[in-house]
């Protein structure tokens, strides 16, 4: 397959190129520094802004799109920038008519309880919310469309929260809509391989379409 990653050199991003290329995909890189994109006769790599304008082309005659697109967690305007660019992203992804759009969101919009989201809770981090609301309103927008072919992953809860583990684990476990558990009944968290792995998963097999799911370990 021919598949696009959107934030390439960014930590979902790169893991993903490589998982991808393990498989023996094609991948088209896109980033807007290509020095940190994964050498190897598999990638090309495309330096690239998604608010311009011949965006678009990029994603002309791919198979599918893995979105890590991120706003930067340090930049002030970060749900603004994040909201405009998943504009773009998904009216290019329409424009394209790409096939399978699998966007990697945040948790904070899985439930700990009926009703309650995690961006919910009074110990969600201050500082974090503005980009897990920008990525909750993504996700509301995206259930009421379908003229493009979308899906959206949300990480296990403590992804990112608890040291990243780079580990392959091996295998993970999915679910829909609930934060995904420990045995002891603690949010669960994913290793960056195993989520890689995840995605790469998904994608190969269209298997959320216009469907939010978690993954965890």
């Amino acid at each position: 397959m021919k598949i696009a990653v959107i934030g390439a050199t960014g930590l979902v991003g790169n893991a993903s190129v490589k998982e991808l290329v393990k498989r023996g995909h094609e991948v088209i890189a896109l980033a807007r520094n290509t020095e940190k994109v994964l050498t190897h006769e598999l990638v090309t790599a495309r330096s690239v802004d998604v608010l311009s304008a011949d965006f678009v082309k990029e994603l002309d005659n791919v198979d599918a799109v893995i979105s890590a697109f991120n706003a930067g967690w340090d930049n002030p305007n970060l749900a603004v920038d994040f909201t405009k660019g998943y504009v773009a992203i998904l009216a290019a992804a329409k424009e394209a008519q790409v096939p399978y759009l699998l966007v990697v969101g945040g948790a904070g919009s899985l439930y700990l309880a009926p009703g309650l989201q995690l961006v919910d809770t009074p110990d969600f981090p201050s500082e974090v919310y503005p980009g897990a609301n920008a990525a909750r309103k993504l996700l509301s927008n995206l259930q009421m469309r379908r003229d493009v072919n979308w899906s959206f992953v949300s990480p296990a809860a403590m992804f990112a929260v608890a040291p990243v583990s780079h580990e392959a684990k091996g295998h993970y476990r999915i679910g829909q809509d609930d934060v995904l558990l420990t045995e002891e009944g603690t949010p669960a968290d994913i290793t960056l391989a195993d989520l890689a792995s995840a995605l790469v998963d998904d994608v190969e097999k269209r298997a959320h379409l216009f469907q939010r799911f978690t993954v965890a370990n």
